[in-house]
């Protein structure tokens, strides 16, 4: 009795996306839609309230500048924490960057003086690898003590190098070049008063990157995409997050954990240095004893938000440095333009969190729907937000992004976590 036997044929696996440049794709396209959403609400924000400075040339172009050194900060900690190195010293790494671009500008020239920053703060991050990487001191303390160090060093620094001055701060620094596209910033400048809804917008948004734009800023965005390829697309990377997520089995595979966390903490310092040069020579164009103002801190929220990622840092850093330039441009009636949108984004989060029907999103959505009231009702009975409260508006905007983006972040799994070769983590 013969046996019918049948035999398949090997099938060829299915083909596969390339998932990293996919995902990267497709996160690029997000980062799109999200933009020209946000574009869209505040035009409409914009007519209807009448705050024409809420994206005004002029308004994005100071948020442009104060984010630059923010970005660079946070850029700072992104590098160090990847590699498992919690860094709050980048505060004082800023300011000793503050110090070391004034010395070396008003010596040497503007360009030694984006190195001096670089430099200065790279010995600050330089102290804290030896400390935490090296002698493994608790990552919080040794950043403490950086900021200090950083303070009290550039301080007497000053007092030393700057006495025409007072030794508070520096004469008026070199400036560096500026770019400016006359014709197209015209052009764009006549589109922008003309208040089109929309048109407008993009052409203040254009106008503000052709006009009176620092090359340090350039510099800031190319830092920010280099930092993403060099972390995410070579192996030098790779081998750096690894050192992040599980220095143990970095270990086991011949990766030399103590070097990667050293290079990592020392780039950390340095971005984190000219992120102070940026404060000394392009913001104030001299430098004057606390002119960081806590942006070390800021730029630490900022990563935070981002989720330890350059595009969220980034999206961070901009955010906190249009709420100061608002500030500090007296735009009480932007701020209260604003109450509008958030209103309606806290009605809209609410009903959305009382129809998923879950038991701890029923009580979430319906504080979301009393606050969302409440804050259309301050928008409806007043026609500015009162100047006292304009000054908290950085810091408030930095507690309400964090509240809203903690539940999707994730640290690296080792970050803080002290080190020793041959050890379990």
């Amino acid at each position: 009795m013969s046996q019918l036997v049948t035999q398949t044929e090997p099938t060829s696996p299915p083909s596969r996306r390339p998932l990293g440049w996919y995902s990267s794709l497709v996160g690029w396209r997000r980062l799109i839609v999200l933009a020209t959403l946000g574009l869209v609400v505040i035009s409409l924000t914009r007519v209807i309230t009448g705050a024409h400075d809420i994206d005004s040339s002029g308004a994005l172009a100071a948020a442009l500048a104060l984010a630059a050194p923010i970005a660079l900060a946070g850029l700072g900690g992104l590098w160090s924490e990847r590699a498992g190195v919690v860094n709050i010293g980048l505060e004082g790494m800023m300011i000793l960057g503050t110090w070391g671009a004034a010395f070396f500008a008003s010596n040497y020239g503007p360009w030694a003086g984006l190195l001096g920053a670089i430099l200065m703060g790279a010995v600050g991050g330089a102290v804290h690898a030896l400390a935490t990487v090296v002698f493994g001191v608790d990552h919080i303390i040794s950043g403490v003590a950086i900021n200090l160090l950083g303070l009290g060093a550039a301080s007497y620094l000053a007092v030393r190098t700057f006495e025409a001055t007072g030794g508070t701060q520096s004469p008026s620094l070199p400036e560096l070049p500026r770019i400016t596209i006359g014709g197209l910033s015209d052009w764009l400048g006549e589109i922008e008063r003309g208040r089109t809804f929309l048109v407008a917008d993009v052409a203040s948004v254009l106008r503000a990157l052709v006009t009176n734009l620092s090359v340090v800023t350039v510099l800031v965005v190319a830092l920010m995409v280099l930092s993403w390829w060099i972390i995410w697309r070579t192996s030098f990377g790779l081998r750096l997050r690894s050192c992040g997520e599980s220095p143990t089995a970095a270990e086991t595979l011949g990766v030399n954990v103590y070097r990667y966390k050293f290079i990592a903490v020392l780039v950390s310092g340095g971005l984190a240095g000219l992120g102070g040069g940026f404060l000394a020579m392009v913001a104030s164009n001299l430098y004057r004893e606390g002119q960081t103002g806590g942006r070390g801190y800021i730029g630490l929220a900022a990563m935070i938000f981002g989720n330890w990622r350059p595009g969220g840092l980034a999206a961070g850093a901009g955010l906190f440095g249009y709420s100061d330039a608002i500030y500090l441009r007296g735009g009480g009636d932007v701020i209260h333009a604003f109450l509008l949108p958030f209103s309606v984004f806290l009605l809209l989060w609410g009903v959305w969190a009382l129809w998923r029907r879950r038991q701890g999103k029923r009580v979430v959505g319906l504080v979301s729907v009393l606050i969302a009231v409440g804050v259309f009702a301050w928008f409806a009975l007043t026609s500015i937000f009162p100047r006292e409260l304009t000054g908290m508006t950085p810091y408030l905007a930095t507690l309400i992004v964090l509240a809203f983006a903690s539940q999707r972040l994730r640290m690296p799994k080792a970050d803080g976590v002290v080190y020793r070769k041959g050890e379990a983590s």
